[in-house]
């Protein structure tokens, strides 16, 4: 049986939930660059899981993906609780409540950010998920949305929520503007405001308060760390996929399962195989490892051959073994 470190040790960073990005297929391919970081489904509602048949196709992981977090979307209490102990049943280390995806369609159902606004309901349906699992009930927000714009604003919302039982927060470093930015915008348009976030784990140093937002290195994980208990990475961690080779030796002393990103890609060929073998198009694994070699010799090239043949009907591993040939091998690297 495979061992792997407790929720919090491996809480220390994560990859952020990302939807169409850290799909199961995603996940398993994170895990040929890191044993220890935390890893997150991409946001799942409730209806989904509550409706959807079968659940595999909302809730199925491999087993290599542990330490694993489900991050639910929705704010009716009873349905939350109940997805959290499907979750649990399921064997997830950790259920996570999103309070911060700011798109239309999620806030017209009161998902994400929408729901800074309404602290009390937050805090309702965290105490009734914490009283139906045991795994740890976590909350992932914003520093506020709209004309929220004072830490009192941000620790209120925090001390409800703490008082209902929630006792990790891990926090997007920006505001979310409901009305006028897109998505897209949202993830880059408000300003990051680190110290905000710094001043709450200041203020609060019995809770574990995790920062998320515009961080891309290690040196910039290592500078957050002196302020606060834990580092989200998103964006970078999926386009820039060999920054999580150096992860494990940086923020958890133990030597990473790659040592160059041939060795990475190359561990994934036995899943691809399985997969494959299921039904799953070459293309669904294939996607995320586009950025494997960015910046080396070939990566173009290795990216631009998966980008033209791993949709193709019938395509299989070879596709990815020519595309590797086009990258010459080199010694081991340093992923700092």
């Amino acid at each position: 049986m495979t061992t792997y470190p407790p929720i919090s040790e491996a809480r220390r960073f994560s990859i952020a939930p990302m939807m169409d990005w850290t799909t199961r297929d995603y996940r398993v391919f994170a895990r040929t660059l890191t044993r220890h970081a935390l890893l997150y489904t991409e946001m799942v509602t409730t209806g989904a899981i509550l409706h959807g048949r079968p659940r595999e196709r909302f809730l199925g992981y491999d087993a290599v993906e542990h330490p694993l977090a489900l991050q639910l979307g929705g704010s009716d209490p009873g349905e939350l609780a109940e997805c959290a102990a499907i979750a649990e049943e399921w064997g997830y280390d950790e259920v996570n409540l999103n309070v911060g995806c700011p798109s239309d369609r999620v806030q017209n159902n009161l998902i994400g950010a929408c729901l800074m606004g309404h602290p009390d309901k937050v805090a309702t349906a965290v105490r009734a998920m914490r009283e139906s699992v045991s795994i740890p009930v976590t909350v992932k927000c914003r520093i506020g949305i709209d004309d929220q714009d004072e830490d009192a604003d941000l620790e209120h919302f925090i001390q409800q929520v703490a008082d209902a039982g929630c006792e990790v927060f891990i926090v997007h470093a920006r505001k979310a503007w409901l009305q006028g930015l897109s998505p897209k915008e949202n993830r880059d348009v408000p300003p990051l405001n680190y110290p905000r976030v710094h001043r709450l784990k200041a203020n609060r140093p019995e809770l574990h308060i995790g920062i998320n937002g515009g961080i891309k290195t290690l040196e910039e994980c290592h500078a957050q760390l002196e302020h606060v208990d834990s580092v989200m990475i998103g964006r970078e961690a999926y386009q820039n996929p060999w920054l999580l080779a150096g992860i494990d030796e940086a923020l958890y002393g133990t030597p990473g399962p790659a040592t160059d990103r041939h060795e990475a890609a190359r561990a994934m060929r036995a899943y691809i195989v399985r997969r494959l073998e299921e039904g799953a198009k070459l293309n669904h694994m294939t996607r995320h490892m586009l950025g494997l070699f960015q910046g080396c010799p070939g990566g173009r090239r290795f990216r631009r051959h998966l980008s033209e043949n791993a949709h193709r009907e019938g395509a299989g591993l070879s596709v990815l073994d020519d595309a590797l040939g086009l990258v010459p091998e080199v010694e081991p690297e340093s992923a700092a």
